[in-house]
């Protein structure tokens, strides 16, 4: 099985993207140590909470140059609700610099009448990149699990892999482009449609390392 690194900077519940990730058919290993994030066939970085804290975390355990070097080998990457986030320049949560992997903000909902902040609970998925990795053996139409006050806004629209609706608001829910992936719900807590994401991803990672 192909052992995907859990990034570990204090921002998240690990437990429940490791399970997802083992119930997909994945070896995990949590780790803040730049040696095995390297070693590992894949990186999942998840993460829960706010902006500045979660980079001035990764930065404090000198793990955004390791982020930035695998992403850009080519190894598999998959960030998770605010580990898609800080891959952005920056956020209106915050002050702090993202790792600007990603060209873009992220973006606080407009208020508007009849519209909860936080989105919380189960949206409707449109496939902007129907044939993403991520989407094989989904249904057109999939329901995933949302916890989150703040969006994405990606300079270039082609990285949205796909969006959901909130109120009148039409926002990136994923982005794909090339070895990197990211999502901003969870899958680990989205059913079975969201084991299914996990394991596409997890193909995905297999068919790397049989190359």
């Amino acid at each position: 099985m192909p052992v995907i690194a859990v990034v570990d900077y204090d921002m998240g519940n690990l437990h429940s993207a490791c399970k997802g990730l083992e119930k997909a058919g994945a070896t995990t290993l949590v780790t803040d140590l730049a040696e095995e994030i390297y070693q590992a066939d894949a990186v999942v970085l998840p993460g829960v909470g706010s902006f500045d804290p979660a980079v001035q975390h990764l930065r404090s355990r000198s793990l955004e140059e390791p982020i930035k070097k695998v992403i850009a080998s080519g190894k598999p990457f998959l960030g998770i609700c605010l580990g898609l986030q800080i891959l952005f320049e920056g956020s209106e949560e915050g002050s702090e610099p993202g790792l600007g992997i990603i060209a873009g903000k992220v973006r606080h909902f407009r208020s508007e009448p009849g519209l909860t902040i936080p989105h919380m609970g189960w949206n409707e998925l449109e496939f902007t990149q129907p044939n993403s990795a991520l989407w094989r053996h989904l249904p057109d139409k999939v329901q995933v699990y949302f916890v989150h006050s703040y969006y994405v806004d990606p300079v270039d629209p082609q990285i949205t892999a796909a969006t959901f609706t909130h109120g009148s608001q039409t926002v990136t829910a994923a982005i794909a482009r090339d070895n990197l992936m990211a999502v901003q719900f969870h899958p680990e807590k989205s059913s079975t449609l969201g084991l299914q994401i996990l394991s596409n991803f997890v193909a995905q990672v297999k068919t790397t390392v049989l190359v």
